[in-house]
């Protein structure tokens, strides 16, 4: 067997295989043979009909089979022979078989150099200093008040900010509502200054009662986020049927009380503040593993491969919708364009690959891996996450490839612990810290 290997760059290369002709009339025979004793041609018994005839009446299944079965094989075989790793499924294309003729082909696929990534014993990270104060200890107090807040009818006046408001609403999209057809809801609530209320939406609500109603249009910003929605006009018609206002409970020991275990409303705050604290903690902590790996993407003196960005792009966008569907929330209503999203998250790709990439080459170098039993035991985790057994997340994992994803993840994890103990950690103020344990 022949080959030929081009550089297309520091990590995209072309793989040009030539398969000597015996071996491909060789395996031609075979599948005929195979075609033979099944094919039911008519003129001759089953598994009586001559070579010839076989071959004629099959010819391009007969050779799609013999690509199918030597491609691959001959793939593997030049990988082996010229000592190369794809980190992804070679792109086959130019296949050319014929009878009496080499079988030739291109395989193109992605592959990491070898690389220096220099000294990473004594890295110097910062890592923020955790600090709650009095103002965000109120705060979040004053979130669980608004919680646990109760809504009286409204009498005798208008809507005000703040309210609830039961509305009857019709939406058509376009000025006058000239776009589409109505869509229509019944007993919708809606409180005014809401976060997610349509632009311009609260002010036509202020000030009417119930049985009022008004009609008006409402103009999305040029640069909304969503593509759909971005510099639309959209008609709305709402008949106000009722108003409640928020009553907030009095902040003190009795309100404590309402919420849980707290005895009195400083206890509260006291668990406010714990709370805090273990959120900032976690945030700090997430913020020098960031800038771990921003240090370390650095460090890869080549353009990384595209796949491998390509891939990271839509493990994000993948992340981003089961997060969506965590919410109840359809990933395909959500009005997000996702061709957008996806090419926002090229940079962060690119450099999360990098990072990965040199973590990959501090864990051959340290001789950093994981046990067998410490990939059954992460499976166990993630299977109680997911609801499912062990057992059926281990098959549903090795049928899709991704028992290697789970041990690569974890030494990753590994070597970022190993680094972070040899790190040399400093906080905002740049005074010295401890080394993370």
């Amino acid at each position: 067997m022949k080959t030929d290997l081009v550089d297309i760059n520091e990590t995209r290369k072309n793989l040009r295989v030539e398969v000597p002709s015996a071996v491909v009339d060789a395996e031609i025979d075979a599948v005929v043979r195979t075609y033979a004793r099944r094919a039911r041609i008519p003129g001759f018994r089953p598994g009586k009909a001559p070579s010839r005839v076989v071959k004629q009446r099959f010819k391009e299944q007969i050779l799609h089979d013999v690509a199918h079965e030597l491609v691959p094989r001959a793939v593997d075989e030049a990988l082996r022979e010229r000592g190369v790793e794809p980190v992804d499924t070679p792109d086959i294309r130019d296949v050319n078989v014929e009878e009496g003729q080499a079988l030739t082909f291109t395989a193109s696929f992605d592959t990491v150099p070898a690389f220096d990534v220099g000294d990473y014993t004594g890295l110097t990270l910062r890592r923020r200093r955790v600090q709650i104060g009095e103002e965000a200890v109120a705060e979040a107090v004053d979130r669980l008040r608004r919680r646990a807040a109760r809504y009286e009818p409204v009498e005798g006046r208008g809507a005000a900010d703040g309210d609830i408001v039961t509305v009857d609403l019709e939406r058509r999209e376009g000025r006058g509502g000239s776009g589409s057809a109505p869509h229509s809801v019944t007993d919708a609530t809606v409180e005014i200054g809401g976060r997610g209320n349509p632009p311009g939406f609260d002010e036509h609500l202020l000030g009417l009662e119930p049985g009022a109603s008004a009609s008006f249009e409402s103009r999305y910003p040029a640069d909304h986020p969503s593509a759909e929605l971005a510099g639309a006009v959209v008609s709305y018609t709402v008949l106000v049927k009722g108003l409640r206002r928020r009553v907030l409970p009095d902040l003190d020991d009795e309100f404590a009380k309402d919420l849980g275990e707290f005895e009195t409303l400083d206890v509260l705050r006291a668990r406010v503040r714990e709370d805090l604290e273990h959120e900032a903690r976690v945030e700090a902590e997430r913020e020098l593993r960031a800038d771990l790996m921003r240090q370390l993407a650095g460090r890869v003196p080549f353009e990384v491969p595209a796949s491998l960005v390509e891939r990271e792009m839509d493990r994000r966008l993948e992340e981003l919708a089961g997060r969506l569907v965590d919410q109840r929330i359809d990933p395909r209503q959500a009005g997000i364009d996702w061709e957008g999203v996806r090419d926002s998250q090229r940079g962060a790709a690119r450099a999360a690959v990098a990072g990965a990439l040199a973590l990959d080459e501090v864990a051959r170098r340290e001789s950093l891996e994981v046990t067998g039993g410490e990939v059954e035991h992460e499976i166990a985790r993630l299977a109680e996450r997911a609801g499912r057994t062990p057992a059926a997340l281990r098959a549903a994992l090795e049928k899709e490839g991704g028992l290697s994803r789970v041990h690569t993840g974890l030494r990753r994890e590994r070597t970022i612990d190993f680094l972070l103990s040899r790190a040399r950690i400093v906080d905002e103020s740049d005074s010295p810290a401890r080394p993370v344990p």
